[in-house]
C-alpha cells in the first residue's frame, strides 16, 4: 500500500499536493522538514516545534549512531521517547556526511570504512547496518546508503558511484524485507549520477522499478552553480514516477525550495533556517535581515509584521539587536522560532497557491518581494 497520494495538481506547472502517511500522522506535502541532526533542533524545545506545526523533522544516522551511540537508543525504545518528539522522524542514512570524512573514510563494495569525527574509532557502515541502525532509532521514513559524489568527477567514476549506489540499494531493500513486519518505518531510495543526464535518467528508472515507499534525489546542492541545480533538478524530478512522494535532499532557501516545488517535489531539509538564526539572520518575506546591524538599534517594530512567533509578537527588532549584541542565548532561541515560525507559514502560502492553481503567479512575486533588495 502506498504510503502517498496525491491530492491536487497545479494547473500552472508540475507543481502538486499531497498526503503522506506515517507511523506518527499524516504529513500535508510539499513539506518542509527541520533539522534535527544529533536528535535534537537546536535552540528550541521539540515541544515548540510541534507547537508552531510541524509534524515532520529529521535526523541523522551518522551522528545518532556514534552519539548517544545504539545502546542508548535502544534502551529508550527509540529516538521519539529518548528527544520527547511525539511526530514524524525521517533520518539521513548518513551517507553525506561520511562522505565529507576526507581522509577518514574508504569506499568499498561491502560499505563504507570510516573514522570517528569524534575519537578517531573505526566503524563500517553497510546497506544491512544503516537499515538495523534506523530500526533501532525507530525511524518513520528511513533512507538507503548511497555514494555521494563531488561535482568535478568524470563520467566514469560517476557511473561507478551510481551503480554501487543501486546495488546498496537492492541490498537494503533485501534487508527491509528479511526484517518483515519487526521494521516499522517506510524506506526511500536515492537517485545519483552526479550532473550527468544520462546517469541521471538512468538512476531514475532504476529507483522507478523498486519497492520503495519513496524517492529522493541526492547529489544536488553540493556545490554546484544555481543554474545547475535547476536544470538537473528538473531532469531528474521528470523522470520519477509520480505514485511515489519526492524528496530533494539538503535545500531550504527560498528560491531553491519554489523551484524544487515547480518540479512537483514534496519534501526538502535543510539546516539553513536554524543556522541562520544561530547567527543572526532572521527570514522575512523582504529578505534575510541581520539583527547584528545597528539600524536596528532603536526599531521597535516587529521582525515581521502579522507573524505570530513570539519573537514578533512579544518583542521588537532592537530587543533582538540588543539579545545579538550582548551574546545573551535568547537572542538565537527567539530567532529559530520565528525563522522556522516563517518557513512553516511560507509551505502553507505555497500550499495554498498550489490549491487555487497560481503557483507561477505566486512564485514570481514571491522571489521578485524577497530579493527585490
Amino acid at each position: 500500500m502506498s504510503i502517498f497520494v496525491q491530492t491536487h495538481q497545479d494547473s500552472t506547472s508540475r507543481a502538486r499536493l499531497g498526503r503522506l502517511t506515517l507511523g506518527h500522522g499524516v504529513v500535508e506535502t510539499p513539506v518542509f522538514m527541520p533539522v534535527g541532526t544529533a536528535g535534537t533542533v537546536k535552540g528550541i524545545l521539540h515541544e515548540h516545534v510541534a507547537s508552531i506545526g510541524y509534524d515532520l523533522i529529521l535526523g541523522n544516522t551518522y551522528h545518532l549512531y556514534l552519539r548517544p551511540g545504539l545502546d542508548v537508543l535502544k534502551s529508550y525504545g527509540g529516538l521519539h521517547a529518548f528527544s520527547a518528539w511525539n511526530g514524524n522522524l525521517l533520518t539521513d542514512s548518513g551517507g553525506f556526511q561520511v562522505f565529507s570524512l576526507t581522509g577518514l573514510r574508504k569506499i568499498e563494495e561491502e560499505g563504507v570504512a570510516f573514522q570517528s569525527h569524534i575519537d578517531g574509532s573505526r566503524h563500517l557502515f553497510t546497506p544491512e547496518s544503516v537499515i538495523d541502525t534506523q530500526h533501532i532509532i525507530g525511524s518513520d521514513i528511513a533512507m538507503v546508503l548511497d555514494v555521494c559524489t563531488p561535482p568535478s568527477i568524470d563520467h566514469r567514476k560517476a557511473r561507478d558511484a551510481m551503480e554501487l549506489t543501486h546495488r546498496w540499494a537492492q541490498r537494503a531493500l533485501d534487508h527491509r524485507n528479511q526484517l518483515g513486519e519487526d521494521f516499522k518505518g517506510k524506506l526511500f531510495g536515492i537517485v545519483q549520477g552526479n550532473f550527468y543526464e544520462d546517469l541521471r535518467s538512468e538512476s531514475a528508472a532504476f529507483f522507478n522499478e523498486m519497492a520503495f515507499d519513496g524517492i529522493a534525489i541526492g547529489g544536488l546542492s553540493v556545490g554546484e552553480t544555481s543554474e545547475e541545480f535547476a536544470h538537473f533538478l528538473a531532469h531528474t524530478a521528470s523522470r520519477i514516477t509520480d505514485e511515489k512522494p519526492r524528496y530533494v535532499m539538503g535545500i531550504g532557501s527560498p528560491d531553491y525550495i519554489l523551484e524544487a516545488v515547480e518540479n512537483g517535489i514534496d519534501m526538502f531539509d535543510c539546516v539553513l533556517a536554524t543556522r541562520m538564526a544561530r547567527n543572526g539572520g532572521l527570514f522575512t518575506k523582504d529578505g534575510v535581515i541581520t539583527m547584528k546591524k545597528a539600524i536596528h538599534k532603536f526599531d521597535k517594530g516587529p521582525v515581521q509584521e502579522g507573524c505570530p512567533c513570539p519573537a514578533c509578537t512579544t518583542y521588537s527588532r532592537a530587543y533582538l539587536h540588543h539579545l545579538f549584541k550582548a551574546g545573551e542565548m535568547l537572542g538565537p532561541m527567539l530567532a529559530t522560532i520565528h525563522n522556522l515560525t516563517f518557513f512553516h507559514t511560507f509551505l502553507k502560502e505555497i500550499r495554498h497557491a498550489i490549491a487555487q492553481d497560481r503557483y507561477a503567479t505566486f512564485k514570481r512575486e514571491y522571489l521578485g518581494r524577497f530579493y527585490a533588495k
